[in-house]
């Protein structure tokens, strides 16, 4: 018996942190979107009553420190499941690159899972779950455009955000989560306007949209690292609507409507950059179909 499972990547329209709370987290207010870059998440019963992970990409870990193998576990342990599975993850989100990509291969897991398993469990009970395992990953069970509060795991729906192509560009660096928001001054950054995006959105207005992204943590990366602002100046250049950082980087994506242009943006970054991908906003949901 096997399950396939699209994991779709997640860009940030907007990513505001609010302050920092008594359990060391960030308060967050943030809207994402899936878009049209995923991995594919192959689940295997096995009889056997363990948990293997395979990957052929080198980076992607196959133990406790991959978030697929723990929303495995969780589930396993929570639902005193008795048997076992092989979770093989064909990765084509870039790894470490602020897309949600191990948050996106968890929530996968846990929507094949609740399949695989006959868990019964609804998209609101998976979330939940999710939220023990990463921040992102209640936003990534539900896919979509929503949303976040909290640390990210309180989750409002919205619509699907005006339909227009996102170039991405990744250069050949990592960046810690971690690490940018231990360098974020919370008391002198420029928060985005949310209300104002909510708005654009529900008008369907691709102008408002774009005049509306921010992201609090682009400063943050920006310094730490110069390439990622290179990039930024390079859309621009190539005639992007609206430019912005994914989560805390390094990945760039590019807003543009025409056709003509996002070739010319793709075509462009490409001698630029090794990692460039040209794909559609996901307007709809999930569903446990």
């Amino acid at each position: 018996m096997k399950v396939l499972m699209k994991a779709p990547a997640k860009i940030n329209l907007t990513l505001d942190v609010l302050h920092k709370r008594p359990d060391g987290y960030h308060e967050v207010e943030m809207i994402m979107t899936t878009i049209d870059l995923a991995d594919r998440i192959e689940l295997t019963w096995l009889d056997e009553n363990v948990i293997r992970v395979t990957s052929q990409n080198r980076f992607v870990p196959d133990d406790q420190r991959n978030l697929a193998y723990q929303a495995a576990i969780l589930l396993k342990d929570r639902f005193q499941v008795q048997h076992g599975v092989q979770i093989n993850i064909e990765k084509t989100i870039p790894v470490a690159a602020g897309l949600a990509g191990g948050s996106s291969d968890a929530a996968a897991t846990l929507r094949g899972l609740n399949r695989l398993w006959k868990l019964g469990l609804n998209l609101d009970e998976l979330a939940v779950l999710g939220a023990e395992i990463g921040s992102d990953v209640s936003f990534c069970v539900y896919g979509g455009t929503a949303l976040a509060k909290g640390r990210g795991e309180i989750i409002m729906p919205l619509p699907a955000p005006p339909n227009c192509w996102v170039v991405l560009a990744k250069p050949l660096i990592g960046v810690s989560t971690a690490d940018v928001y231990r360098r974020l001054n919370v008391e002198h950054i420029s928060h985005p306007d949310t209300n104002s995006m909510i708005e654009a959105i529900r008008r369907n207005d691709f102008d408002g949209v774009c005049q509306q992204v921010g992201n609090v943590l682009e400063g943050v990366t920006l310094k730490m690292y110069p390439e990622v602002a290179q990039i930024k100046e390079q859309m621009y250049r190539f005639g992007a609507d609206a430019v912005l950082m994914s989560g805390s980087g390094p990945t760039v994506f590019a807003l543009v409507q025409h056709d003509s242009r996002m070739h010319r943006l793709y075509n462009g970054l490409r001698g630029f950059c090794d990692q460039v991908f040209a794909v559609r906003m996901l307007g709809d949901r999930h569903t446990l179909d």
